[in-house]
């Protein structure tokens, strides 16, 4: 569900001999005396529960070598992928993001024994991320950690249609606009003709991920739940300039 939240709004009243335009638009609207008109610009917002998501899952694997962390890392991936597409999930949603093999560094192994040590040398880190359903996030986040995926957990939520709530938003934005220019109107005692020119420009709502690092459990994972994962709510903006004729 789409819920409408309240509006800030910049008017911009245009009669008489000038040129009238708002900052950011390409169009020029022109005015005279056979022109009258009244400018707005009016922002205002929508915001809705994200109905996708984009989750990273991924794991790192180390060895005494790079051959034996290729090996363990090799084993990592593969059981990670076959857990996810063994669920249902299509390989078309599963998208690699990084791969690499690469020694450890000395100071990752600072507070480490000296077996623990020799035991990491080297390291292969991978991730993918998956796009789905945000009411699957929880359990395809599930379904990879208990596979392996033990650097796992940043959710992106978004929209499948994301063009309905940027055009909810533009569409609220250009119903302020007229009322507010239907009350200018009135104060000039004159009365509010026709839309001549409308633009809309859509604020970016960003990335707003929710990030965690899962680490391997020392309990049986088969009995472990799912985290309690629930979809983001996203706001979308629109700033609408438009010109009404007066009468």
């Amino acid at each position: 569900m789409i819920r409408f939240r309240g509006a800030t709004s910049v008017v911009m009243l245009a009669v008489g001999m000038m040129t009238s335009a708002a900052a950011g638009f390409s169009q020029t609207i022109q005015v005279n005396r056979e022109n009258r008109t009244i400018a707005i610009t009016a922002t205002d917002k929508v915001t809705a529960i994200a109905d996708q998501a984009t989750l990273h899952i991924g794991f790192i694997a180390y060895g005494p070598d790079s051959s034996t962390a290729y090996a363990n890392g090799s084993r990592a991936s593969n059981a990670i992928v076959k857990a996810l597409t063994g669920a249902g999930i299509p390989k078309e949603a599963i998208q690699s993001e990084n791969q690499q093999v690469t020694p450890v560094q000395n100071y990752q192994l600072d507070k480490l024994t000296e077996a623990q040590k020799a035991q990491r040398q080297f390291q292969v880190q991978q991730s993918w991320t998956v796009k789905l359903g945000a009411e699957d996030a929880a359990r395809t986040l599930d379904l990879a950690v208990k596979a392996g995926a033990n650097n796992s957990g940043q959710i992106e939520w978004g929209f499948k249609d994301e063009k309905t709530p940027e055009g909810q938003a533009a569409a609220k934005a250009l119903k302020s606009a007229r009322a507010q220019a239907e009350q200018m109107a009135t104060s000039l005692n004159a009365k509010l003709g026709v839309l001549l020119y409308a633009s809309n420009e859509v604020q970016p709502s960003g990335p707003r991920p929710m990030v965690m690092r899962m680490s391997v459990a020392n309990a049986p994972m088969d009995k472990v739940e799912p985290l309690a994962i629930n979809p983001r709510e996203i706001e979308k903006t629109a700033t609408v300039y438009a010109v009404f004729a007066i009468e």
